[in-house]
């Protein structure tokens, strides 16, 4: 049954049950960009055949930049390994302060009344120092003893990985592409009837940044939201969608690149209203300053926009909204920029000004007409 319809005909639910039947549905959206990524990617592609198939490797390994996608496929696995839920033998570790020497004792313990344990391990550290010891247990891990680890940062000169690497299955989870994410975004809508226009899906992705797990929650608020319209607009998102941080910071300095001051001074004090620190909306405009300097300088070379994005860490059409930005400003005035900035800093850190008024002159001097 559609969720539109079902929804309007209960009069008697209440918005929080509402939302919960929205999440609940927008949550099976995630099985299909497995499937496409799969086509994509030789280990995701391995990895959806085991769980099909049910011949699983003993160790996992999920790292990359999408926290979103290392904890569904996080979950999948799990889910594949437990079979019937039994969390008896499901034991999950979180944080720096894990012992190797207890996680190899557990998975030297025979699971009770069930084929396997399940150890899931997280966010460890372990991949870039102190994993030795369990380096060399996996060398020969109990056959009973099922590992997943889900670490956003490794390192792959790590014994740790090296032994993940022969022993088992490593699954880079990194954000998909522009076109990929848009057909993930539009099957999400299409799923709860929505339509939405390929404009209105660009601003979409450009109000929300490419974290899957803050566009998910967007959608749900937009069907939430038009549970009466079939098409949902550039309108419904600007009334009910936030706007990242990141997002408002480009727009600043696009208001500096175009000496529009009381627009870019107006974007600042909005951030200060939604209690964002100076000292890190400094260092956000430091960021994006040194970003535009770089992607100046790779243009100059003759890269274009979405090769600029791969060196730079951007998705393609981020990439290119980079490129349109750093056309506005000269190379020795992005190099200034900066310089700025760590002035502006130094100011703060030595007493000689106030971190509000830093960041204002800062903005002040740069867009000064």
């Amino acid at each position: 049954m559609n969720l539109r319809y079902a929804i309007i005909d209960a009069k008697a639910m209440s918005s929080g049950q509402i939302f919960r039947a929205c999440t609940a549905r927008l949550k099976h959206g995630f099985a299909s960009l497995n499937d496409r990524r799969s086509h994509g990617d030789s280990g995701m592609k391995k990895l959806g055949e085991e769980i099909r198939t049910g011949q699983l490797k003993q160790i996992y390994l999920l790292c990359g930049d999408e926290a979103y996608l290392r904890r569904q496929y996080r979950d999948r696995i799990k889910d594949a390994l437990m079979g019937d839920g039994d969390l008896m033998n499901l034991h999950c570790f979180e944080g720096n302060g894990i012992e190797p020497g207890e996680v190899i004792d557990l998975a030297e313990t025979m699971p009770f009344l069930a084929e396997r344990r399940v150890l899931v391990i997280e966010n460890s550290g372990f991949f870039k120092k102190g994993g030795e010891a369990l380096a060399e247990y996996l060398a020969e891990p109990a056959p009973t003893a099922f590992f997943v680890f889900v670490e956003a940062e490794i390192d792959k000169r790590s014994k740790l990985y090296k032994a993940v690497n022969t022993k088992g299955r490593i699954i880079d989870c990194k954000t998909p592409d522009e076109a990929m994410l848009k057909r993930w975004i539009l099957e999400l809508f299409t799923k709860e009837g929505k339509k939405i226009t390929q404009r209105d899906l660009d601003f979409f992705l450009d109000k929300t940044g490419t974290d899957m797990e803050n566009i998910r929650g967007e959608v749900e608020k937009l069907v939430c939201y038009c549970l009466e319209k079939d098409v949902v607009t550039a309108q419904d998102m600007e009334e009910i969608c936030v706007r990242q941080v990141n997002s408002r910071i480009f727009d600043m300095v696009e208001a500096v690149a175009d000496k529009r001051q009381g627009r870019a001074m107006d974007l600042y004090y909005d951030l200060l209203t939604l209690k964002e620190p100076p000292m890190r909306i400094l260092f956000l405009i430091a960021r994006q300053f040194n970003l535009l300097l770089q992607v100046k300088e790779l243009k100059n070379k003759g890269y274009d926009a979405a090769v600029i994005g791969t060196k730079v860490g951007l998705a393609g059409f981020i990439a290119r909204k980079y490129v349109a930005q750093a056309a506005k400003f000269k190379e020795a005035d992005l190099k200034k920029a900066l310089e700025d900035c760590v002035e502006a800093e130094e100011s703060v850190k030595t007493g000689r000004m106030g971190d509000v008024m830093s960041v204002e002159l800062l903005i002040v001097k740069h867009s000064c007409a």
